[in-house]
C-alpha cells in the first residue's frame, strides 16, 4: 500500500481485464494518477464493487447522419444499391436540425451503452452539401463531455463521377474533417477514386477509412489497389477498410494470401455484422451465405481488426441500439467464436479499434483520461457471453450516465 497525496476521485475495487484481483484507481485533474490494490489517500470515493471496469467501447464505423430513417421510406430493399438510392432520394431534403436530432438519438444510446470513442462517417456530396457535416460537428461539440467523436468525411455516391464532391470534401477537411473515407465501388473509375482519396489524405495528413466492397463476388476487388496505394505512400497503420465482405467468400488459400497482404501493408479491417448480414446473400434461395468476414481469425493472423455498428434504423440496417457489447456478442454467435475467442471478441470493440483509430491515450493507464464504464459482471472472460448490464460511465473522471439495476419483486416480501 503506497501513500499518496489527495486525489479528486478514487474508484475502489475495480476489476480490470489486466488484473487478477480488483484494484483502486486514483484520479486527479480528470486523468488517472495511480492504479494500485489499496490506495491510502483522501478523495471522493466510488465503490465499483469488484465489477469489471473498461475504458469504454470504441466504435470505428457508424453513420450518425443517416440514422433513424425508419418510416420515411419503404424498407423492402434487397440490395446495397437500392439502399443507397433510397437514402440518396431523401438526403437532398435533410436539414441540419433534422440530422442533428436523429444523430443525437443514436449518440445518446451509444453513450449509455458504454461507448466513449467513436468515428462517424459523414456523407459529403452536392445533394447534401455540408449540412450533414455541420450537424455532426455540432454533435461532436455538444457531447464532448461524454464521448470523443471523430469525423470521417467521404463521398458515398462516387467522386470522379460526381462533379462538385471533391471541392466539398476539401472544404470539409479544411473545416474540421479528421479522416477521409472513400467508396470505390460506387465510382465509375474506382482506381482514380482511390488515387484522389489518398492524394487528399496526404495533402491534409489524415488517416484513410474506406467503404471497400459490398458483395460476395471475389472474382474482382479493389483490395489490391488499396494495399498498393498504402505501401506506395508509406501509409501503413493509417488505412482501414470497412465491410470487406468479399474476404468472407474466399477459399482458404486465397484468404491466406489476402490476410498476408493486409498484414504486410498495414491495412486494418472493420467488420460490420448487422449490415453485412442484413444485405448479403439475399439472392440465394437456400443455404444463404452470410457475408461476415471473420475478424477474430484475421486478428490472430496479424491484421488489425474491429467490429462496429455501421447503420442504425435505416434502409441499410433497420435495427440497432448502438450497443457495441451486443454487436460483439452478435458477431461471436454468427462467427462461430469459441469460448477461447471471447477475449478477442471483446478486444474487437475496445483495444483493437482504439489502435485502428491511432488513439494514443486510450486505456485504463496512469496518465490517460479517466474514462471508465462499469459492467455488471465480475468476470471479464464472460462479458461477451452474458451481455451484462452497463451500470455507469465516467469521462475524464466526471460521471456521464448511470443505469438502475433491475429489481425483482418476490411475492410475500
Amino acid at each position: 500500500m503506497t501513500s499518496h497525496s489527495a486525489f479528486d476521485l478514487i474508484f475502489r475495487h475495480a476489476l480490470l481485464r489486466s488484473s487478477a484481483a480488483p484494484v483502486d484507481i486514483g484520479v486527479k485533474g480528470g486523468r488517472i494518477a495511480a492504479i494500485e490494490p489499496k490506495l491510502a489517500c483522501e478523495g471522493v470515493e466510488i465503490d465499483v464493487g469488484g465489477h469489471l471496469a473498461l475504458p469504454g467501447f470504441v466504435d470505428t464505423h457508424i453513420h450518425l447522419d443517416k440514422a433513424c430513417l425508419l418510416g420515411r421510406c419503404e424498407h423492402n430493399h434487397g440490395s446495397v444499391s437500392e439502399a443507397i438510392r433510397a437514402v440518396a432520394g431523401m438526403k437532398k431534403d435533410f436539414t441540419v436540425e433534422d440530422i442533428y436530432a436523429r444523430g443525437r438519438k443514436v449518440l445518446e444510446r451509444a453513450i449509455v451503452n458504454g461507448t466513449t470513442r467513436m468515428r462517424t462517417h459523414v456523407e459529403i456530396d452536392p445533394r447534401i452539401g455540408l449540412r450533414g457535416f455541420e450537424a455532426v460537428k455540432a454533435l461532436k461539440r455538444d457531447y464532448a463531455w461524454a464521448i470523443d467523436l471523430s469525423l470521417c468525411v467521404f463521398p458515398q455516391e462516387g467522386l470522379t463521377n460526381d462533379p462538385g464532391s471533391e471541392e466539398l470534401l476539401v472544404q470539409a477537411l479544411r473545416d474540421g474533417g479528421e479522416v477521409i473515407g472513400g467508396c470505390p465501388y460506387t465510382d465509375t473509375d474506382p482506381n482514380a477514386h482511390l488515387e484522389r482519396i489518398f492524394d487528399l489524405a496526404e495533402a491534409f495528413d489524415v488517416d484513410v477509412d474506406l467503404h471497400l466492397d459490398f458483395d460476395l463476388d471475389p472474382s474482382w476487388w479493389h483490395l489490391d489497389e488499396v494495399c498498393r496505394q498504402t505501401e506506395r505512400r508509406n501509409y501503413g497503420g493509417r488505412v482501414a477498410i470497412g465491410h470487406a465482405t468479399k474476404l468472407s467468400a474466399l477459399p482458404p488459400e486465397r484468404l491466406k494470401a489476402a490476410v498476408a497482404q493486409l498484414a504486410t501493408s498495414g491495412v486494418a479491417v472493420t467488420v460490420l455484422p448487422a449490415t453485412d448480414l442484413y444485405l448479403m446473400g439475399r439472392d440465394a434461395t437456400h443455404n444463404a451465405p452470410r457475408g461476415l468476414t471473420l475478424a477474430h481469425k484475421l486478428a490472430g493472423d496479424g491484421v488489425l481488426c474491429s467490429v462496429a455498428t455501421n447503420n442504425v434504423l435505416n434502409p441499410f440496417t433497420p435495427f440497432g441500439d448502438a450497443s457495441l457489447l451486443r454487436m460483439a456478442n452478435f458477431y461471436a454467435n454468427v462467427a462461430h467464436a469459441s469460448v477461447g475467442d471471447f477475449d478477442t471478441c471483446l478486444d474487437l470493440v475496445t483495444d483493437l479499434p482504439a489502435r485502428l483509430m491511432n488513439l494514443t491515450d486510450y486505456g485504463i493507464e496512469v496518465g490517460h483520461p479517466a474514462d471508465l464504464v462499469v459492467l455488471d459482471t465480475q468476470d471479464s472472460r464472460f462479458a461477451i457471453a452474458e451481455l451484462p448490464d452497463i451500470l455507469t460511465g465516467f469521462k475524464s473522471g466526471r460521471q456521464t450516465f448511470a443505469r438502475q439495476r433491475p429489481t425483482l419483486f418476490r411475492p410475500g416480501l
